[in-house]
Order: C-alpha cells, then sequence, then structure tokens
C-alpha cells in the first residue's frame, strides 16, 4: 500500500514538472513573437517617415495690381431740382366783422361753410329800417342847416349895405355878422357829414367781401341779431393759394430763390423759380404748377430753414378734360423746385463716395488719387458734385486694399448716371 501511494506522488511530481517546462517554453515563445513584430513595426516607421523624400519648395505666386470699377466724370452745366414738402394755406384769409348793429334779414344761398362767392356779392343782410330812419332824420338837418345859412347871409350883406350908407371905411367883422356866417357854414358841414355817416351805415347793411372767395366758417343766420364788430364768417380768397416749403441751406444753394431787399420793388412779381405740388387724393396722385414768389421775413429759429413760398394760381378752377381735383387749404404735397443752372456738374454713383465727401480718382499712371469734392445733391442711388474734371477715372466702389498711392488696375467701366431729372416732366396737370 505504501509503495503505490509512493508511486502515485512520483508520477504528479514528474507531470507537474514537466507542465512548468512547456509553460515556460510557451511564454518565451510569445514573448520572441511579440519582440519581432515590434521591430518590424519599427522598420516600417522609419521607413515611411526617414526614407520619405523631402518635399519641393514651392514659391507663391505674385499678387498682381487690386482690380477696380471705374466711371468717367463727365462735368457739364445743368439745373438739379429740390424735394420738399409743405402745406397748402390760403394766400387770403379774412374774418368778416359786422360794422352795424342789427336783424339778420337774409343771407345769401352760397353763405354756407364751402360755398363760393364773387367779388361784392351780398352774403348777410342786415335789417335796415332803423339806418333809413336815421338818413330821414339826417336830410333834416342838412335843409335846417342849410337855411340858417341862408338867413346869416343875407344878415350879413343887408349890414354891409348899411354899414356903407354910413359911411366907414372900415366895418366891424361882427357888425358885418361874418362869424355868424362862419357857424352857419360848419353846421351844414356838419349835418352833411351826418347824413354822409347814415347813408354809410345804411350800405353797411349789406355785407359782402372785396374779392372771389369761399367760406370756411359761418357764424350767423337768418333772424340773429348782431352788434358792430361781431364775426359774421370766416373766408379765403380763391384767386390763389400758397404753400410755405422748408428748405435747408445746401438746398438753397441750388436754388434761385427771391431774397427781396428792401429796395426791391417787383416783389412778389411772379418771376421766382418754377414749383410742381404733388398730392394723393382719392388714392390718386395729382399735379399742379406754380411758381416761388418770395420767402418769410426771417429764418426758422428751431430748425434754421429758410422757407420759400410758392404760389399756384386759380386753384380751384376746372381744367377741360381732366378729373383733377381743386387745390384746396390744408392739403399736404411735395413739392419739386426747379433749381439754376450751375456749372461743372458730376453725377456719380453713391457708393463712389468716401468719408470726408472725397472719392478715389486712377491718374493716367494707374495709381490711386483721393480727390476732394463738393457734394450739391444726394439720394438712394446717386451724388451730384463739383470738383471733377471731364475724363477723370472715378472708382465706383471701395476696395479694402486700395488707398491713395496704391496702383491699381481698372477692370472694367461703369456706365454714367443719368442726368437730373428736368422739371418739364413733372409740369402735367393730371396724375
Amino acid at each position: 500500500m505504501d509503495a503505490i501511494q509512493a508511486g502515485t506522488i512520483d508520477w504528479r511530481a514528474e507531470r507537474c514538472a514537466e507542465m512548468g517546462t512547456d509553460m515556460a517554453f510557451t511564454v518565451a515563445r510569445n514573448g520572441l513573437w511579440a519582440a519581432l513584430v515590434l521591430l518590424l513595426g519599427s522598420l516600417a516607421a522609419y521607413a515611411v517617415l526617414v526614407g520619405k523624400p523631402a518635399p519641393s519648395p514651392e514659391v507663391p505666386p505674385e499678387a498682381g495690381p487690386p482690380e477696380v470699377e471705374v466711371i468717367i466724370a463727365e462735368p457739364r452745366r445743368q439745373a438739379l431740382s429740390v424735394q420738399t414738402q409743405g402745406t397748402v394755406r390760403p394766400t387770403l384769409q379774412v374774418r368778416v366783422v359786422s360794422r352795424v348793429s342789427g336783424r339778420v334779414e337774409r343771407v345769401s344761398p352760397r353763405f354756407a361753410v364751402g360755398g363760393f362767392f364773387a367779388a361784392g356779392e351780398e352774403l348777410v343782410k342786415i335789417e335796415d329800417v332803423d339806418y333809413q330812419l336815421a338818413i330821414a332824420r339826417a336830410e333834416s338837418q342838412v335843409a335846417a342847416a342849410q337855411q340858417r345859412l341862408a338867413e346869416e347871409r343875407g344878415r350879413a350883406r343887408q349890414a354891409e349895405r348899411e354899414w356903407r350908407d354910413l359911411g366907414t371905411a372900415e366895418a366891424n367883422a361882427l357888425f358885418l355878422r361874418k362869424p355868424q356866417v362862419a357857424a352857419a357854414e360848419a353846421a351844414l358841414k356838419a349835418s352833411e357829414a351826418d347824413l354822409q355817416a347814415a347813408q354809410l351805415d345804411l350800405a353797411r347793411t349789406e355785407i359782402s367781401v372785396p374779392f372771389n372767395g369761399r367760406v370756411s366758417e359761418k357764424l350767423v343766420d337768418v333772424g340773429q341779431f348782431v352788434t358792430a364788430g361781431s364775426p359774421i364768417a370766416s373766408v379765403y380768397g380763391t384767386d390763389a393759394v400758397e404753400v410755405r416749403l422748408p428748405l435747408t441751406g445746401r438746398q438753397v444753394a441750388l436754388l434761385d430763390l427771391p431774397l427781396s431787399y428792401e429796395e426791391d420793388k417787383a416783389f412778389g412779381a411772379g418771376t421766382g423759380a418754377p414749383v410742381v405740388l404733388r398730392a394723393v387724393f382719392a388714392n390718386r396722385e395729382w399735379r399742379w404748377q406754380g411758381r416761388i414768389v418770395r420767402t418769410d421775413a426771417s429764418i426758422d429759429e428751431d430748425s434754421r430753414m429758410v422757407y420759400a413760398v410758392a404760389e399756384v394760381a386759380e386753384p380751384f378752377t376746372r381744367d377741360a378734360d381732366s378729373e383733377r381735383p381743386p387745390l384746396s387749404p390744408g392739403l399736404f404735397v411735395h413739392a419739386t423746385i426747379s433749381g439754376k443752372p450751375l456749372p461743372n456738374v458730376s453725377g456719380l454713383p453713391r457708393t463712389a463716395l468716401l468719408s470726408g465727401d472725397a472719392v478715389m480718382l486712377v491718374d493716367e499712371g494707374g495709381v490711386a488719387r483721393k480727390r476732394p469734392v463738393h457734394i450739391l445733391q444726394s439720394d438712394a442711388d446717386t451724388v451730384w458734385a463739383q470738383g471733377l474734371q471731364a475724363g477723370e477715372r472715378v472708382i465706383v466702389r471701395e476696395v479694402p486694399r486700395v488707398v491713395a498711392g496704391v496702383e491699381v488696375r481698372v477692370s472694367s467701366i461703369a456706365q454714367a448716371p443719368a442726368r437730373a431729372e428736368s422739371l418739364t416732366s413733372h409740369a402735367r396737370a393730371g396724375g
């Protein structure tokens, strides 16, 4: 039994020794393979990194001058119109006041708000019975004064004859009744003046206006009692209307305004610049032709603007074959004023204008040059300026690398803007 157990133990020991030898051999073999793989990877990486041919150096292309688009300056003598706006108002507007007292006896059918009337047409009639009676009393006083004067003149002649009969050279004025005659003459003149005043009051019972007009406010009607000085109505003239148009200093420089001086005699003679007024009424645009007739007496203290006054004649006259409405007071209008001719005016795209009122030119040598200009007028797309010579090339828009003194290359030539729009194209009557 003991021998069998000893043999078994020996067998197990030998088996364990063999397994240890195999495991050591496997570990050694795996390590050898790992070292071999690492060596081959290192050799491959060295071949890729070190054995790659060096890249040949590339020379960057030489940058040429920046390309710009230009426009050829074409200065010419031309007039620039000015855009402004204002509100229509009456040229002549008055408040009619009664100069006598009495009950309103009748009114004209045209005496209504919006009614038109002619110059001298009776609008309101005040009861005149009292004034006719006053005329009768004044006539009686005149007749009595004439009688007294005739009596005094007769007594004066009688006194003169009596004085001659006395044979005295110098006569006494009181004896000849000269003061009495003078008093009678003065009394006659006073009574005649009273008669004229009564007749004038009678005429004033017929209330009218000395110009063609329209009633804007009615304050009395039939049966109402009015006193002297009571307002009857507000009216305005219809022969012409006017519009006050605000102008900046730059706009004033473009216009030939009637800046009136004290010695000017032709004030308001209608020789100012033509004006076209535009307004939208009933969803349509309409136009009226007018003229600048004067400027305000002072410059506005708040805005520092000059106000020119445009006048439109016969604004309520109906044009033949036209549906144009009347140019009524209160209507807001846009105005285009014709400017005076100015020399050497060039039109440029607005993008050509640099800060500080300057443009960039391209000289004959292809070098950019900065040129200050005098801006006359501008809008969203175009600038009108002075200070350029004919044929000069102006860069249309700002290029980042282009500054004064840099050489540039012209890539294209843009078309010059159209000339300033003529006012005559706005002068048609209809919309």
